[in-house]
């Protein structure tokens, strides 16, 4: 029988990072920031370490200290993977997605594959939303390094919307490698004469000094495209696009295709039953779209019909609240939290240039339902103070209609805020008078969300619509659409 006491290992190599007596390694990260380690640790830990080690020279003031500079990586990321080193522990409870995607980065960097596998697999299963939501940041952090399986991840979703990645400023940046690996799924849904004329944009992206008309084009010219795409070329599927686009769009860079598959080509538009030489990739899968089972869900998790009544006449400016059976206007659901996520970037991703629009929140350890309407179109490519008259706050402080309060915008300039911080900051009304806030890009975690008791100038709007300043997280959230059943 074996007896295996790695808790009480980790914990007595955690204790030994703390010590200040013998350590004999300096780590420099970002904004000089340093730390201590010991060099026979690092070595056995880390294949990469071992190397810097080997080649990096003493100290001049002391020959048995060695300096690992590595400006690239921040002091908390560091700090965690310098515990992992010593404790071989790593608690992903109290991080948030960002930073786990960051350490996954310098785990992958600093060769802890491990750790790397651990957190990129972590992420896939249990931060997808954040993935998604931050789809360009994550798929141009991986080009250059070994991530399999988020690789094949992003490749998921980029052969369904293949326009999140052909259609970004990012795209002629895009390495050969992970070309390629995008032009070898089956099952990417786009024509493939898109597909070509991607190529064509990529490739002559990376020639500077190719003449902007093709018709000035030399034959020394063709060769420097052929040169940089020969190994994209392959895998477009010229057999499966049609004769009247092959003649305007293919013909005129035949020059970069080998003769005998544009021979082979020309001939298949002629006689398509006569075998051809090159060999001819079968077309693209088209998905077919099932449509999902009908669920009888309710419009809303958080407000009922009598709370869209009474919105409906605050809107109108009525004296009294709407019946249920004669609300004028119909409340479209655009987001749910609970459904699409709580990352701020999804709120401005998914309700851009959507305008009537009403915000619905449920405070964490209460029945509180609080939001706000917002008569404008939200924008994510503007921020500051927008102005309107329309805008209101309100809260139910039990969920109850009949305890309502409704705070009606008096300072108009003021009336919302849109933030530069996007990945932050969500709907903000008046003078942080309703904010929907996370620093952790997740409005249920970090209890940022708050509605500011001003009074005074400070005041935009004319009621406070909670007694306390305390900030709060809430459980969910919903924005809906407001629109006139009889236009």
């Amino acid at each position: 029988m074996t007896f295996k006491f790695l808790e009480k290992l980790s914990q007595d190599f955690s204790e030994l990072l703390n010590d200040k007596e013998e350590y004999n390694v300096i780590v420099e990260v970002d904004h000089k920031k340093t730390f201590t380690a010991h060099s026979a640790v690092l070595r056995y830990r880390s294949s990469y370490f071992n190397k810097e080690l080997t080649n990096t020279v003493p100290n001049d003031d002391n020959n048995n200290f060695k300096t690992i500079t590595k400006p690239d990586i921040s002091a908390q990321i560091f700090e965690i993977i310098l515990k992992y080193i010593y404790g071989g522990i790593i608690d992903t409870e109290n991080v948030d997605s960002k930073t786990l995607f960051e350490l996954m980065i310098a785990a992958n960097k600093l060769e802890f594959e491990e750790l790397s596998l651990k957190l990129e697999n972590h992420l896939i299963e249990s931060k997808a939303s954040w993935l998604r939501t931050h789809f360009s940041f994550v798929y141009h952090s991986i080009f250059k390094l070994k991530f399999q399986n988020l690789e094949n991840f992003c490749n998921a979703i980029i052969t369904k919307h293949p326009s999140i990645i052909f259609k970004s400023a990012e795209f002629t940046y895009l390495p050969e490698s992970t070309l390629l690996s995008i032009l070898n799924q089956d099952d990417l849904q786009m024509k493939e004469l898109e597909i070509w004329d991607y190529l064509i944009k990529w490739g002559t992206a990376r020639n500077h000094d190719l003449p902007e008309k093709l018709e000035e084009w030399s034959d020394e010219n063709f060769m420097t495209l052929k040169t940089t795409v020969q190994q994209c070329l392959p895998l477009i599927r010229y057999f499966h696009i049609p004769s009247s686009d092959v003649m305007v769009k293919i013909k005129p860079y035949k020059k970069i295709l080998d003769k005998q598959l544009w021979n082979d080509l020309k001939q298949h538009l002629l006689l398509p039953d006569r075998p051809v030489k090159s060999i001819i990739l079968p077309p693209r899968l088209i998905l077919t779209q099932e449509l999902p089972a009908r669920i009888n869900e309710p419009f809303s998790t958080i407000i009922s019909e009598e709370h869209t009544a009474m919105f409906s006449s605050w809107i109108n400016n009525q004296p009294t609240s709407y019946s249920s059976r004669k609300n004028p206007y119909e409340f479209q659901l655009l987001l749910r939290g609970s459904k699409y996520g709580f990352a701020p970037r999804t709120f401005w991703d998914v309700c851009h240039g959507h305008a009537n629009t009403i915000v619905v929140t449920k405070v964490e350890g209460t029945n509180e339902i609080i939001g706000g309407f917002n008569p404008l179109a939200w924008d994510k490519t503007k921020y500051g103070y927008m102005k309107t008259n329309k805008s209101f706050i309100f809260s139910f402080k039990d969920g109850n209609i009949q305890n309502s309060i409704l705070g009606r915008i008096k300072n108009t300039q003021w009336a919302l805020r849109y933030s530069n911080c996007k990945d932050e900051f969500g709907p903000i009304f008046g003078n942080d008078e309703f904010e929907m806030y996370s620093g952790v890009s997740d409005f249920t975690q970090d209890r940022q969300n708050w509605c500011r008791n001003f009074v005074g100038t400070y005041r935009c709007y004319g009621k406070p619509i909670r007694t306390t300043n305390d900030r709060f997280s809430i459980l969910d959230y919903e924005i809906f659409k407001v629109v006139n059943k009889c236009p």
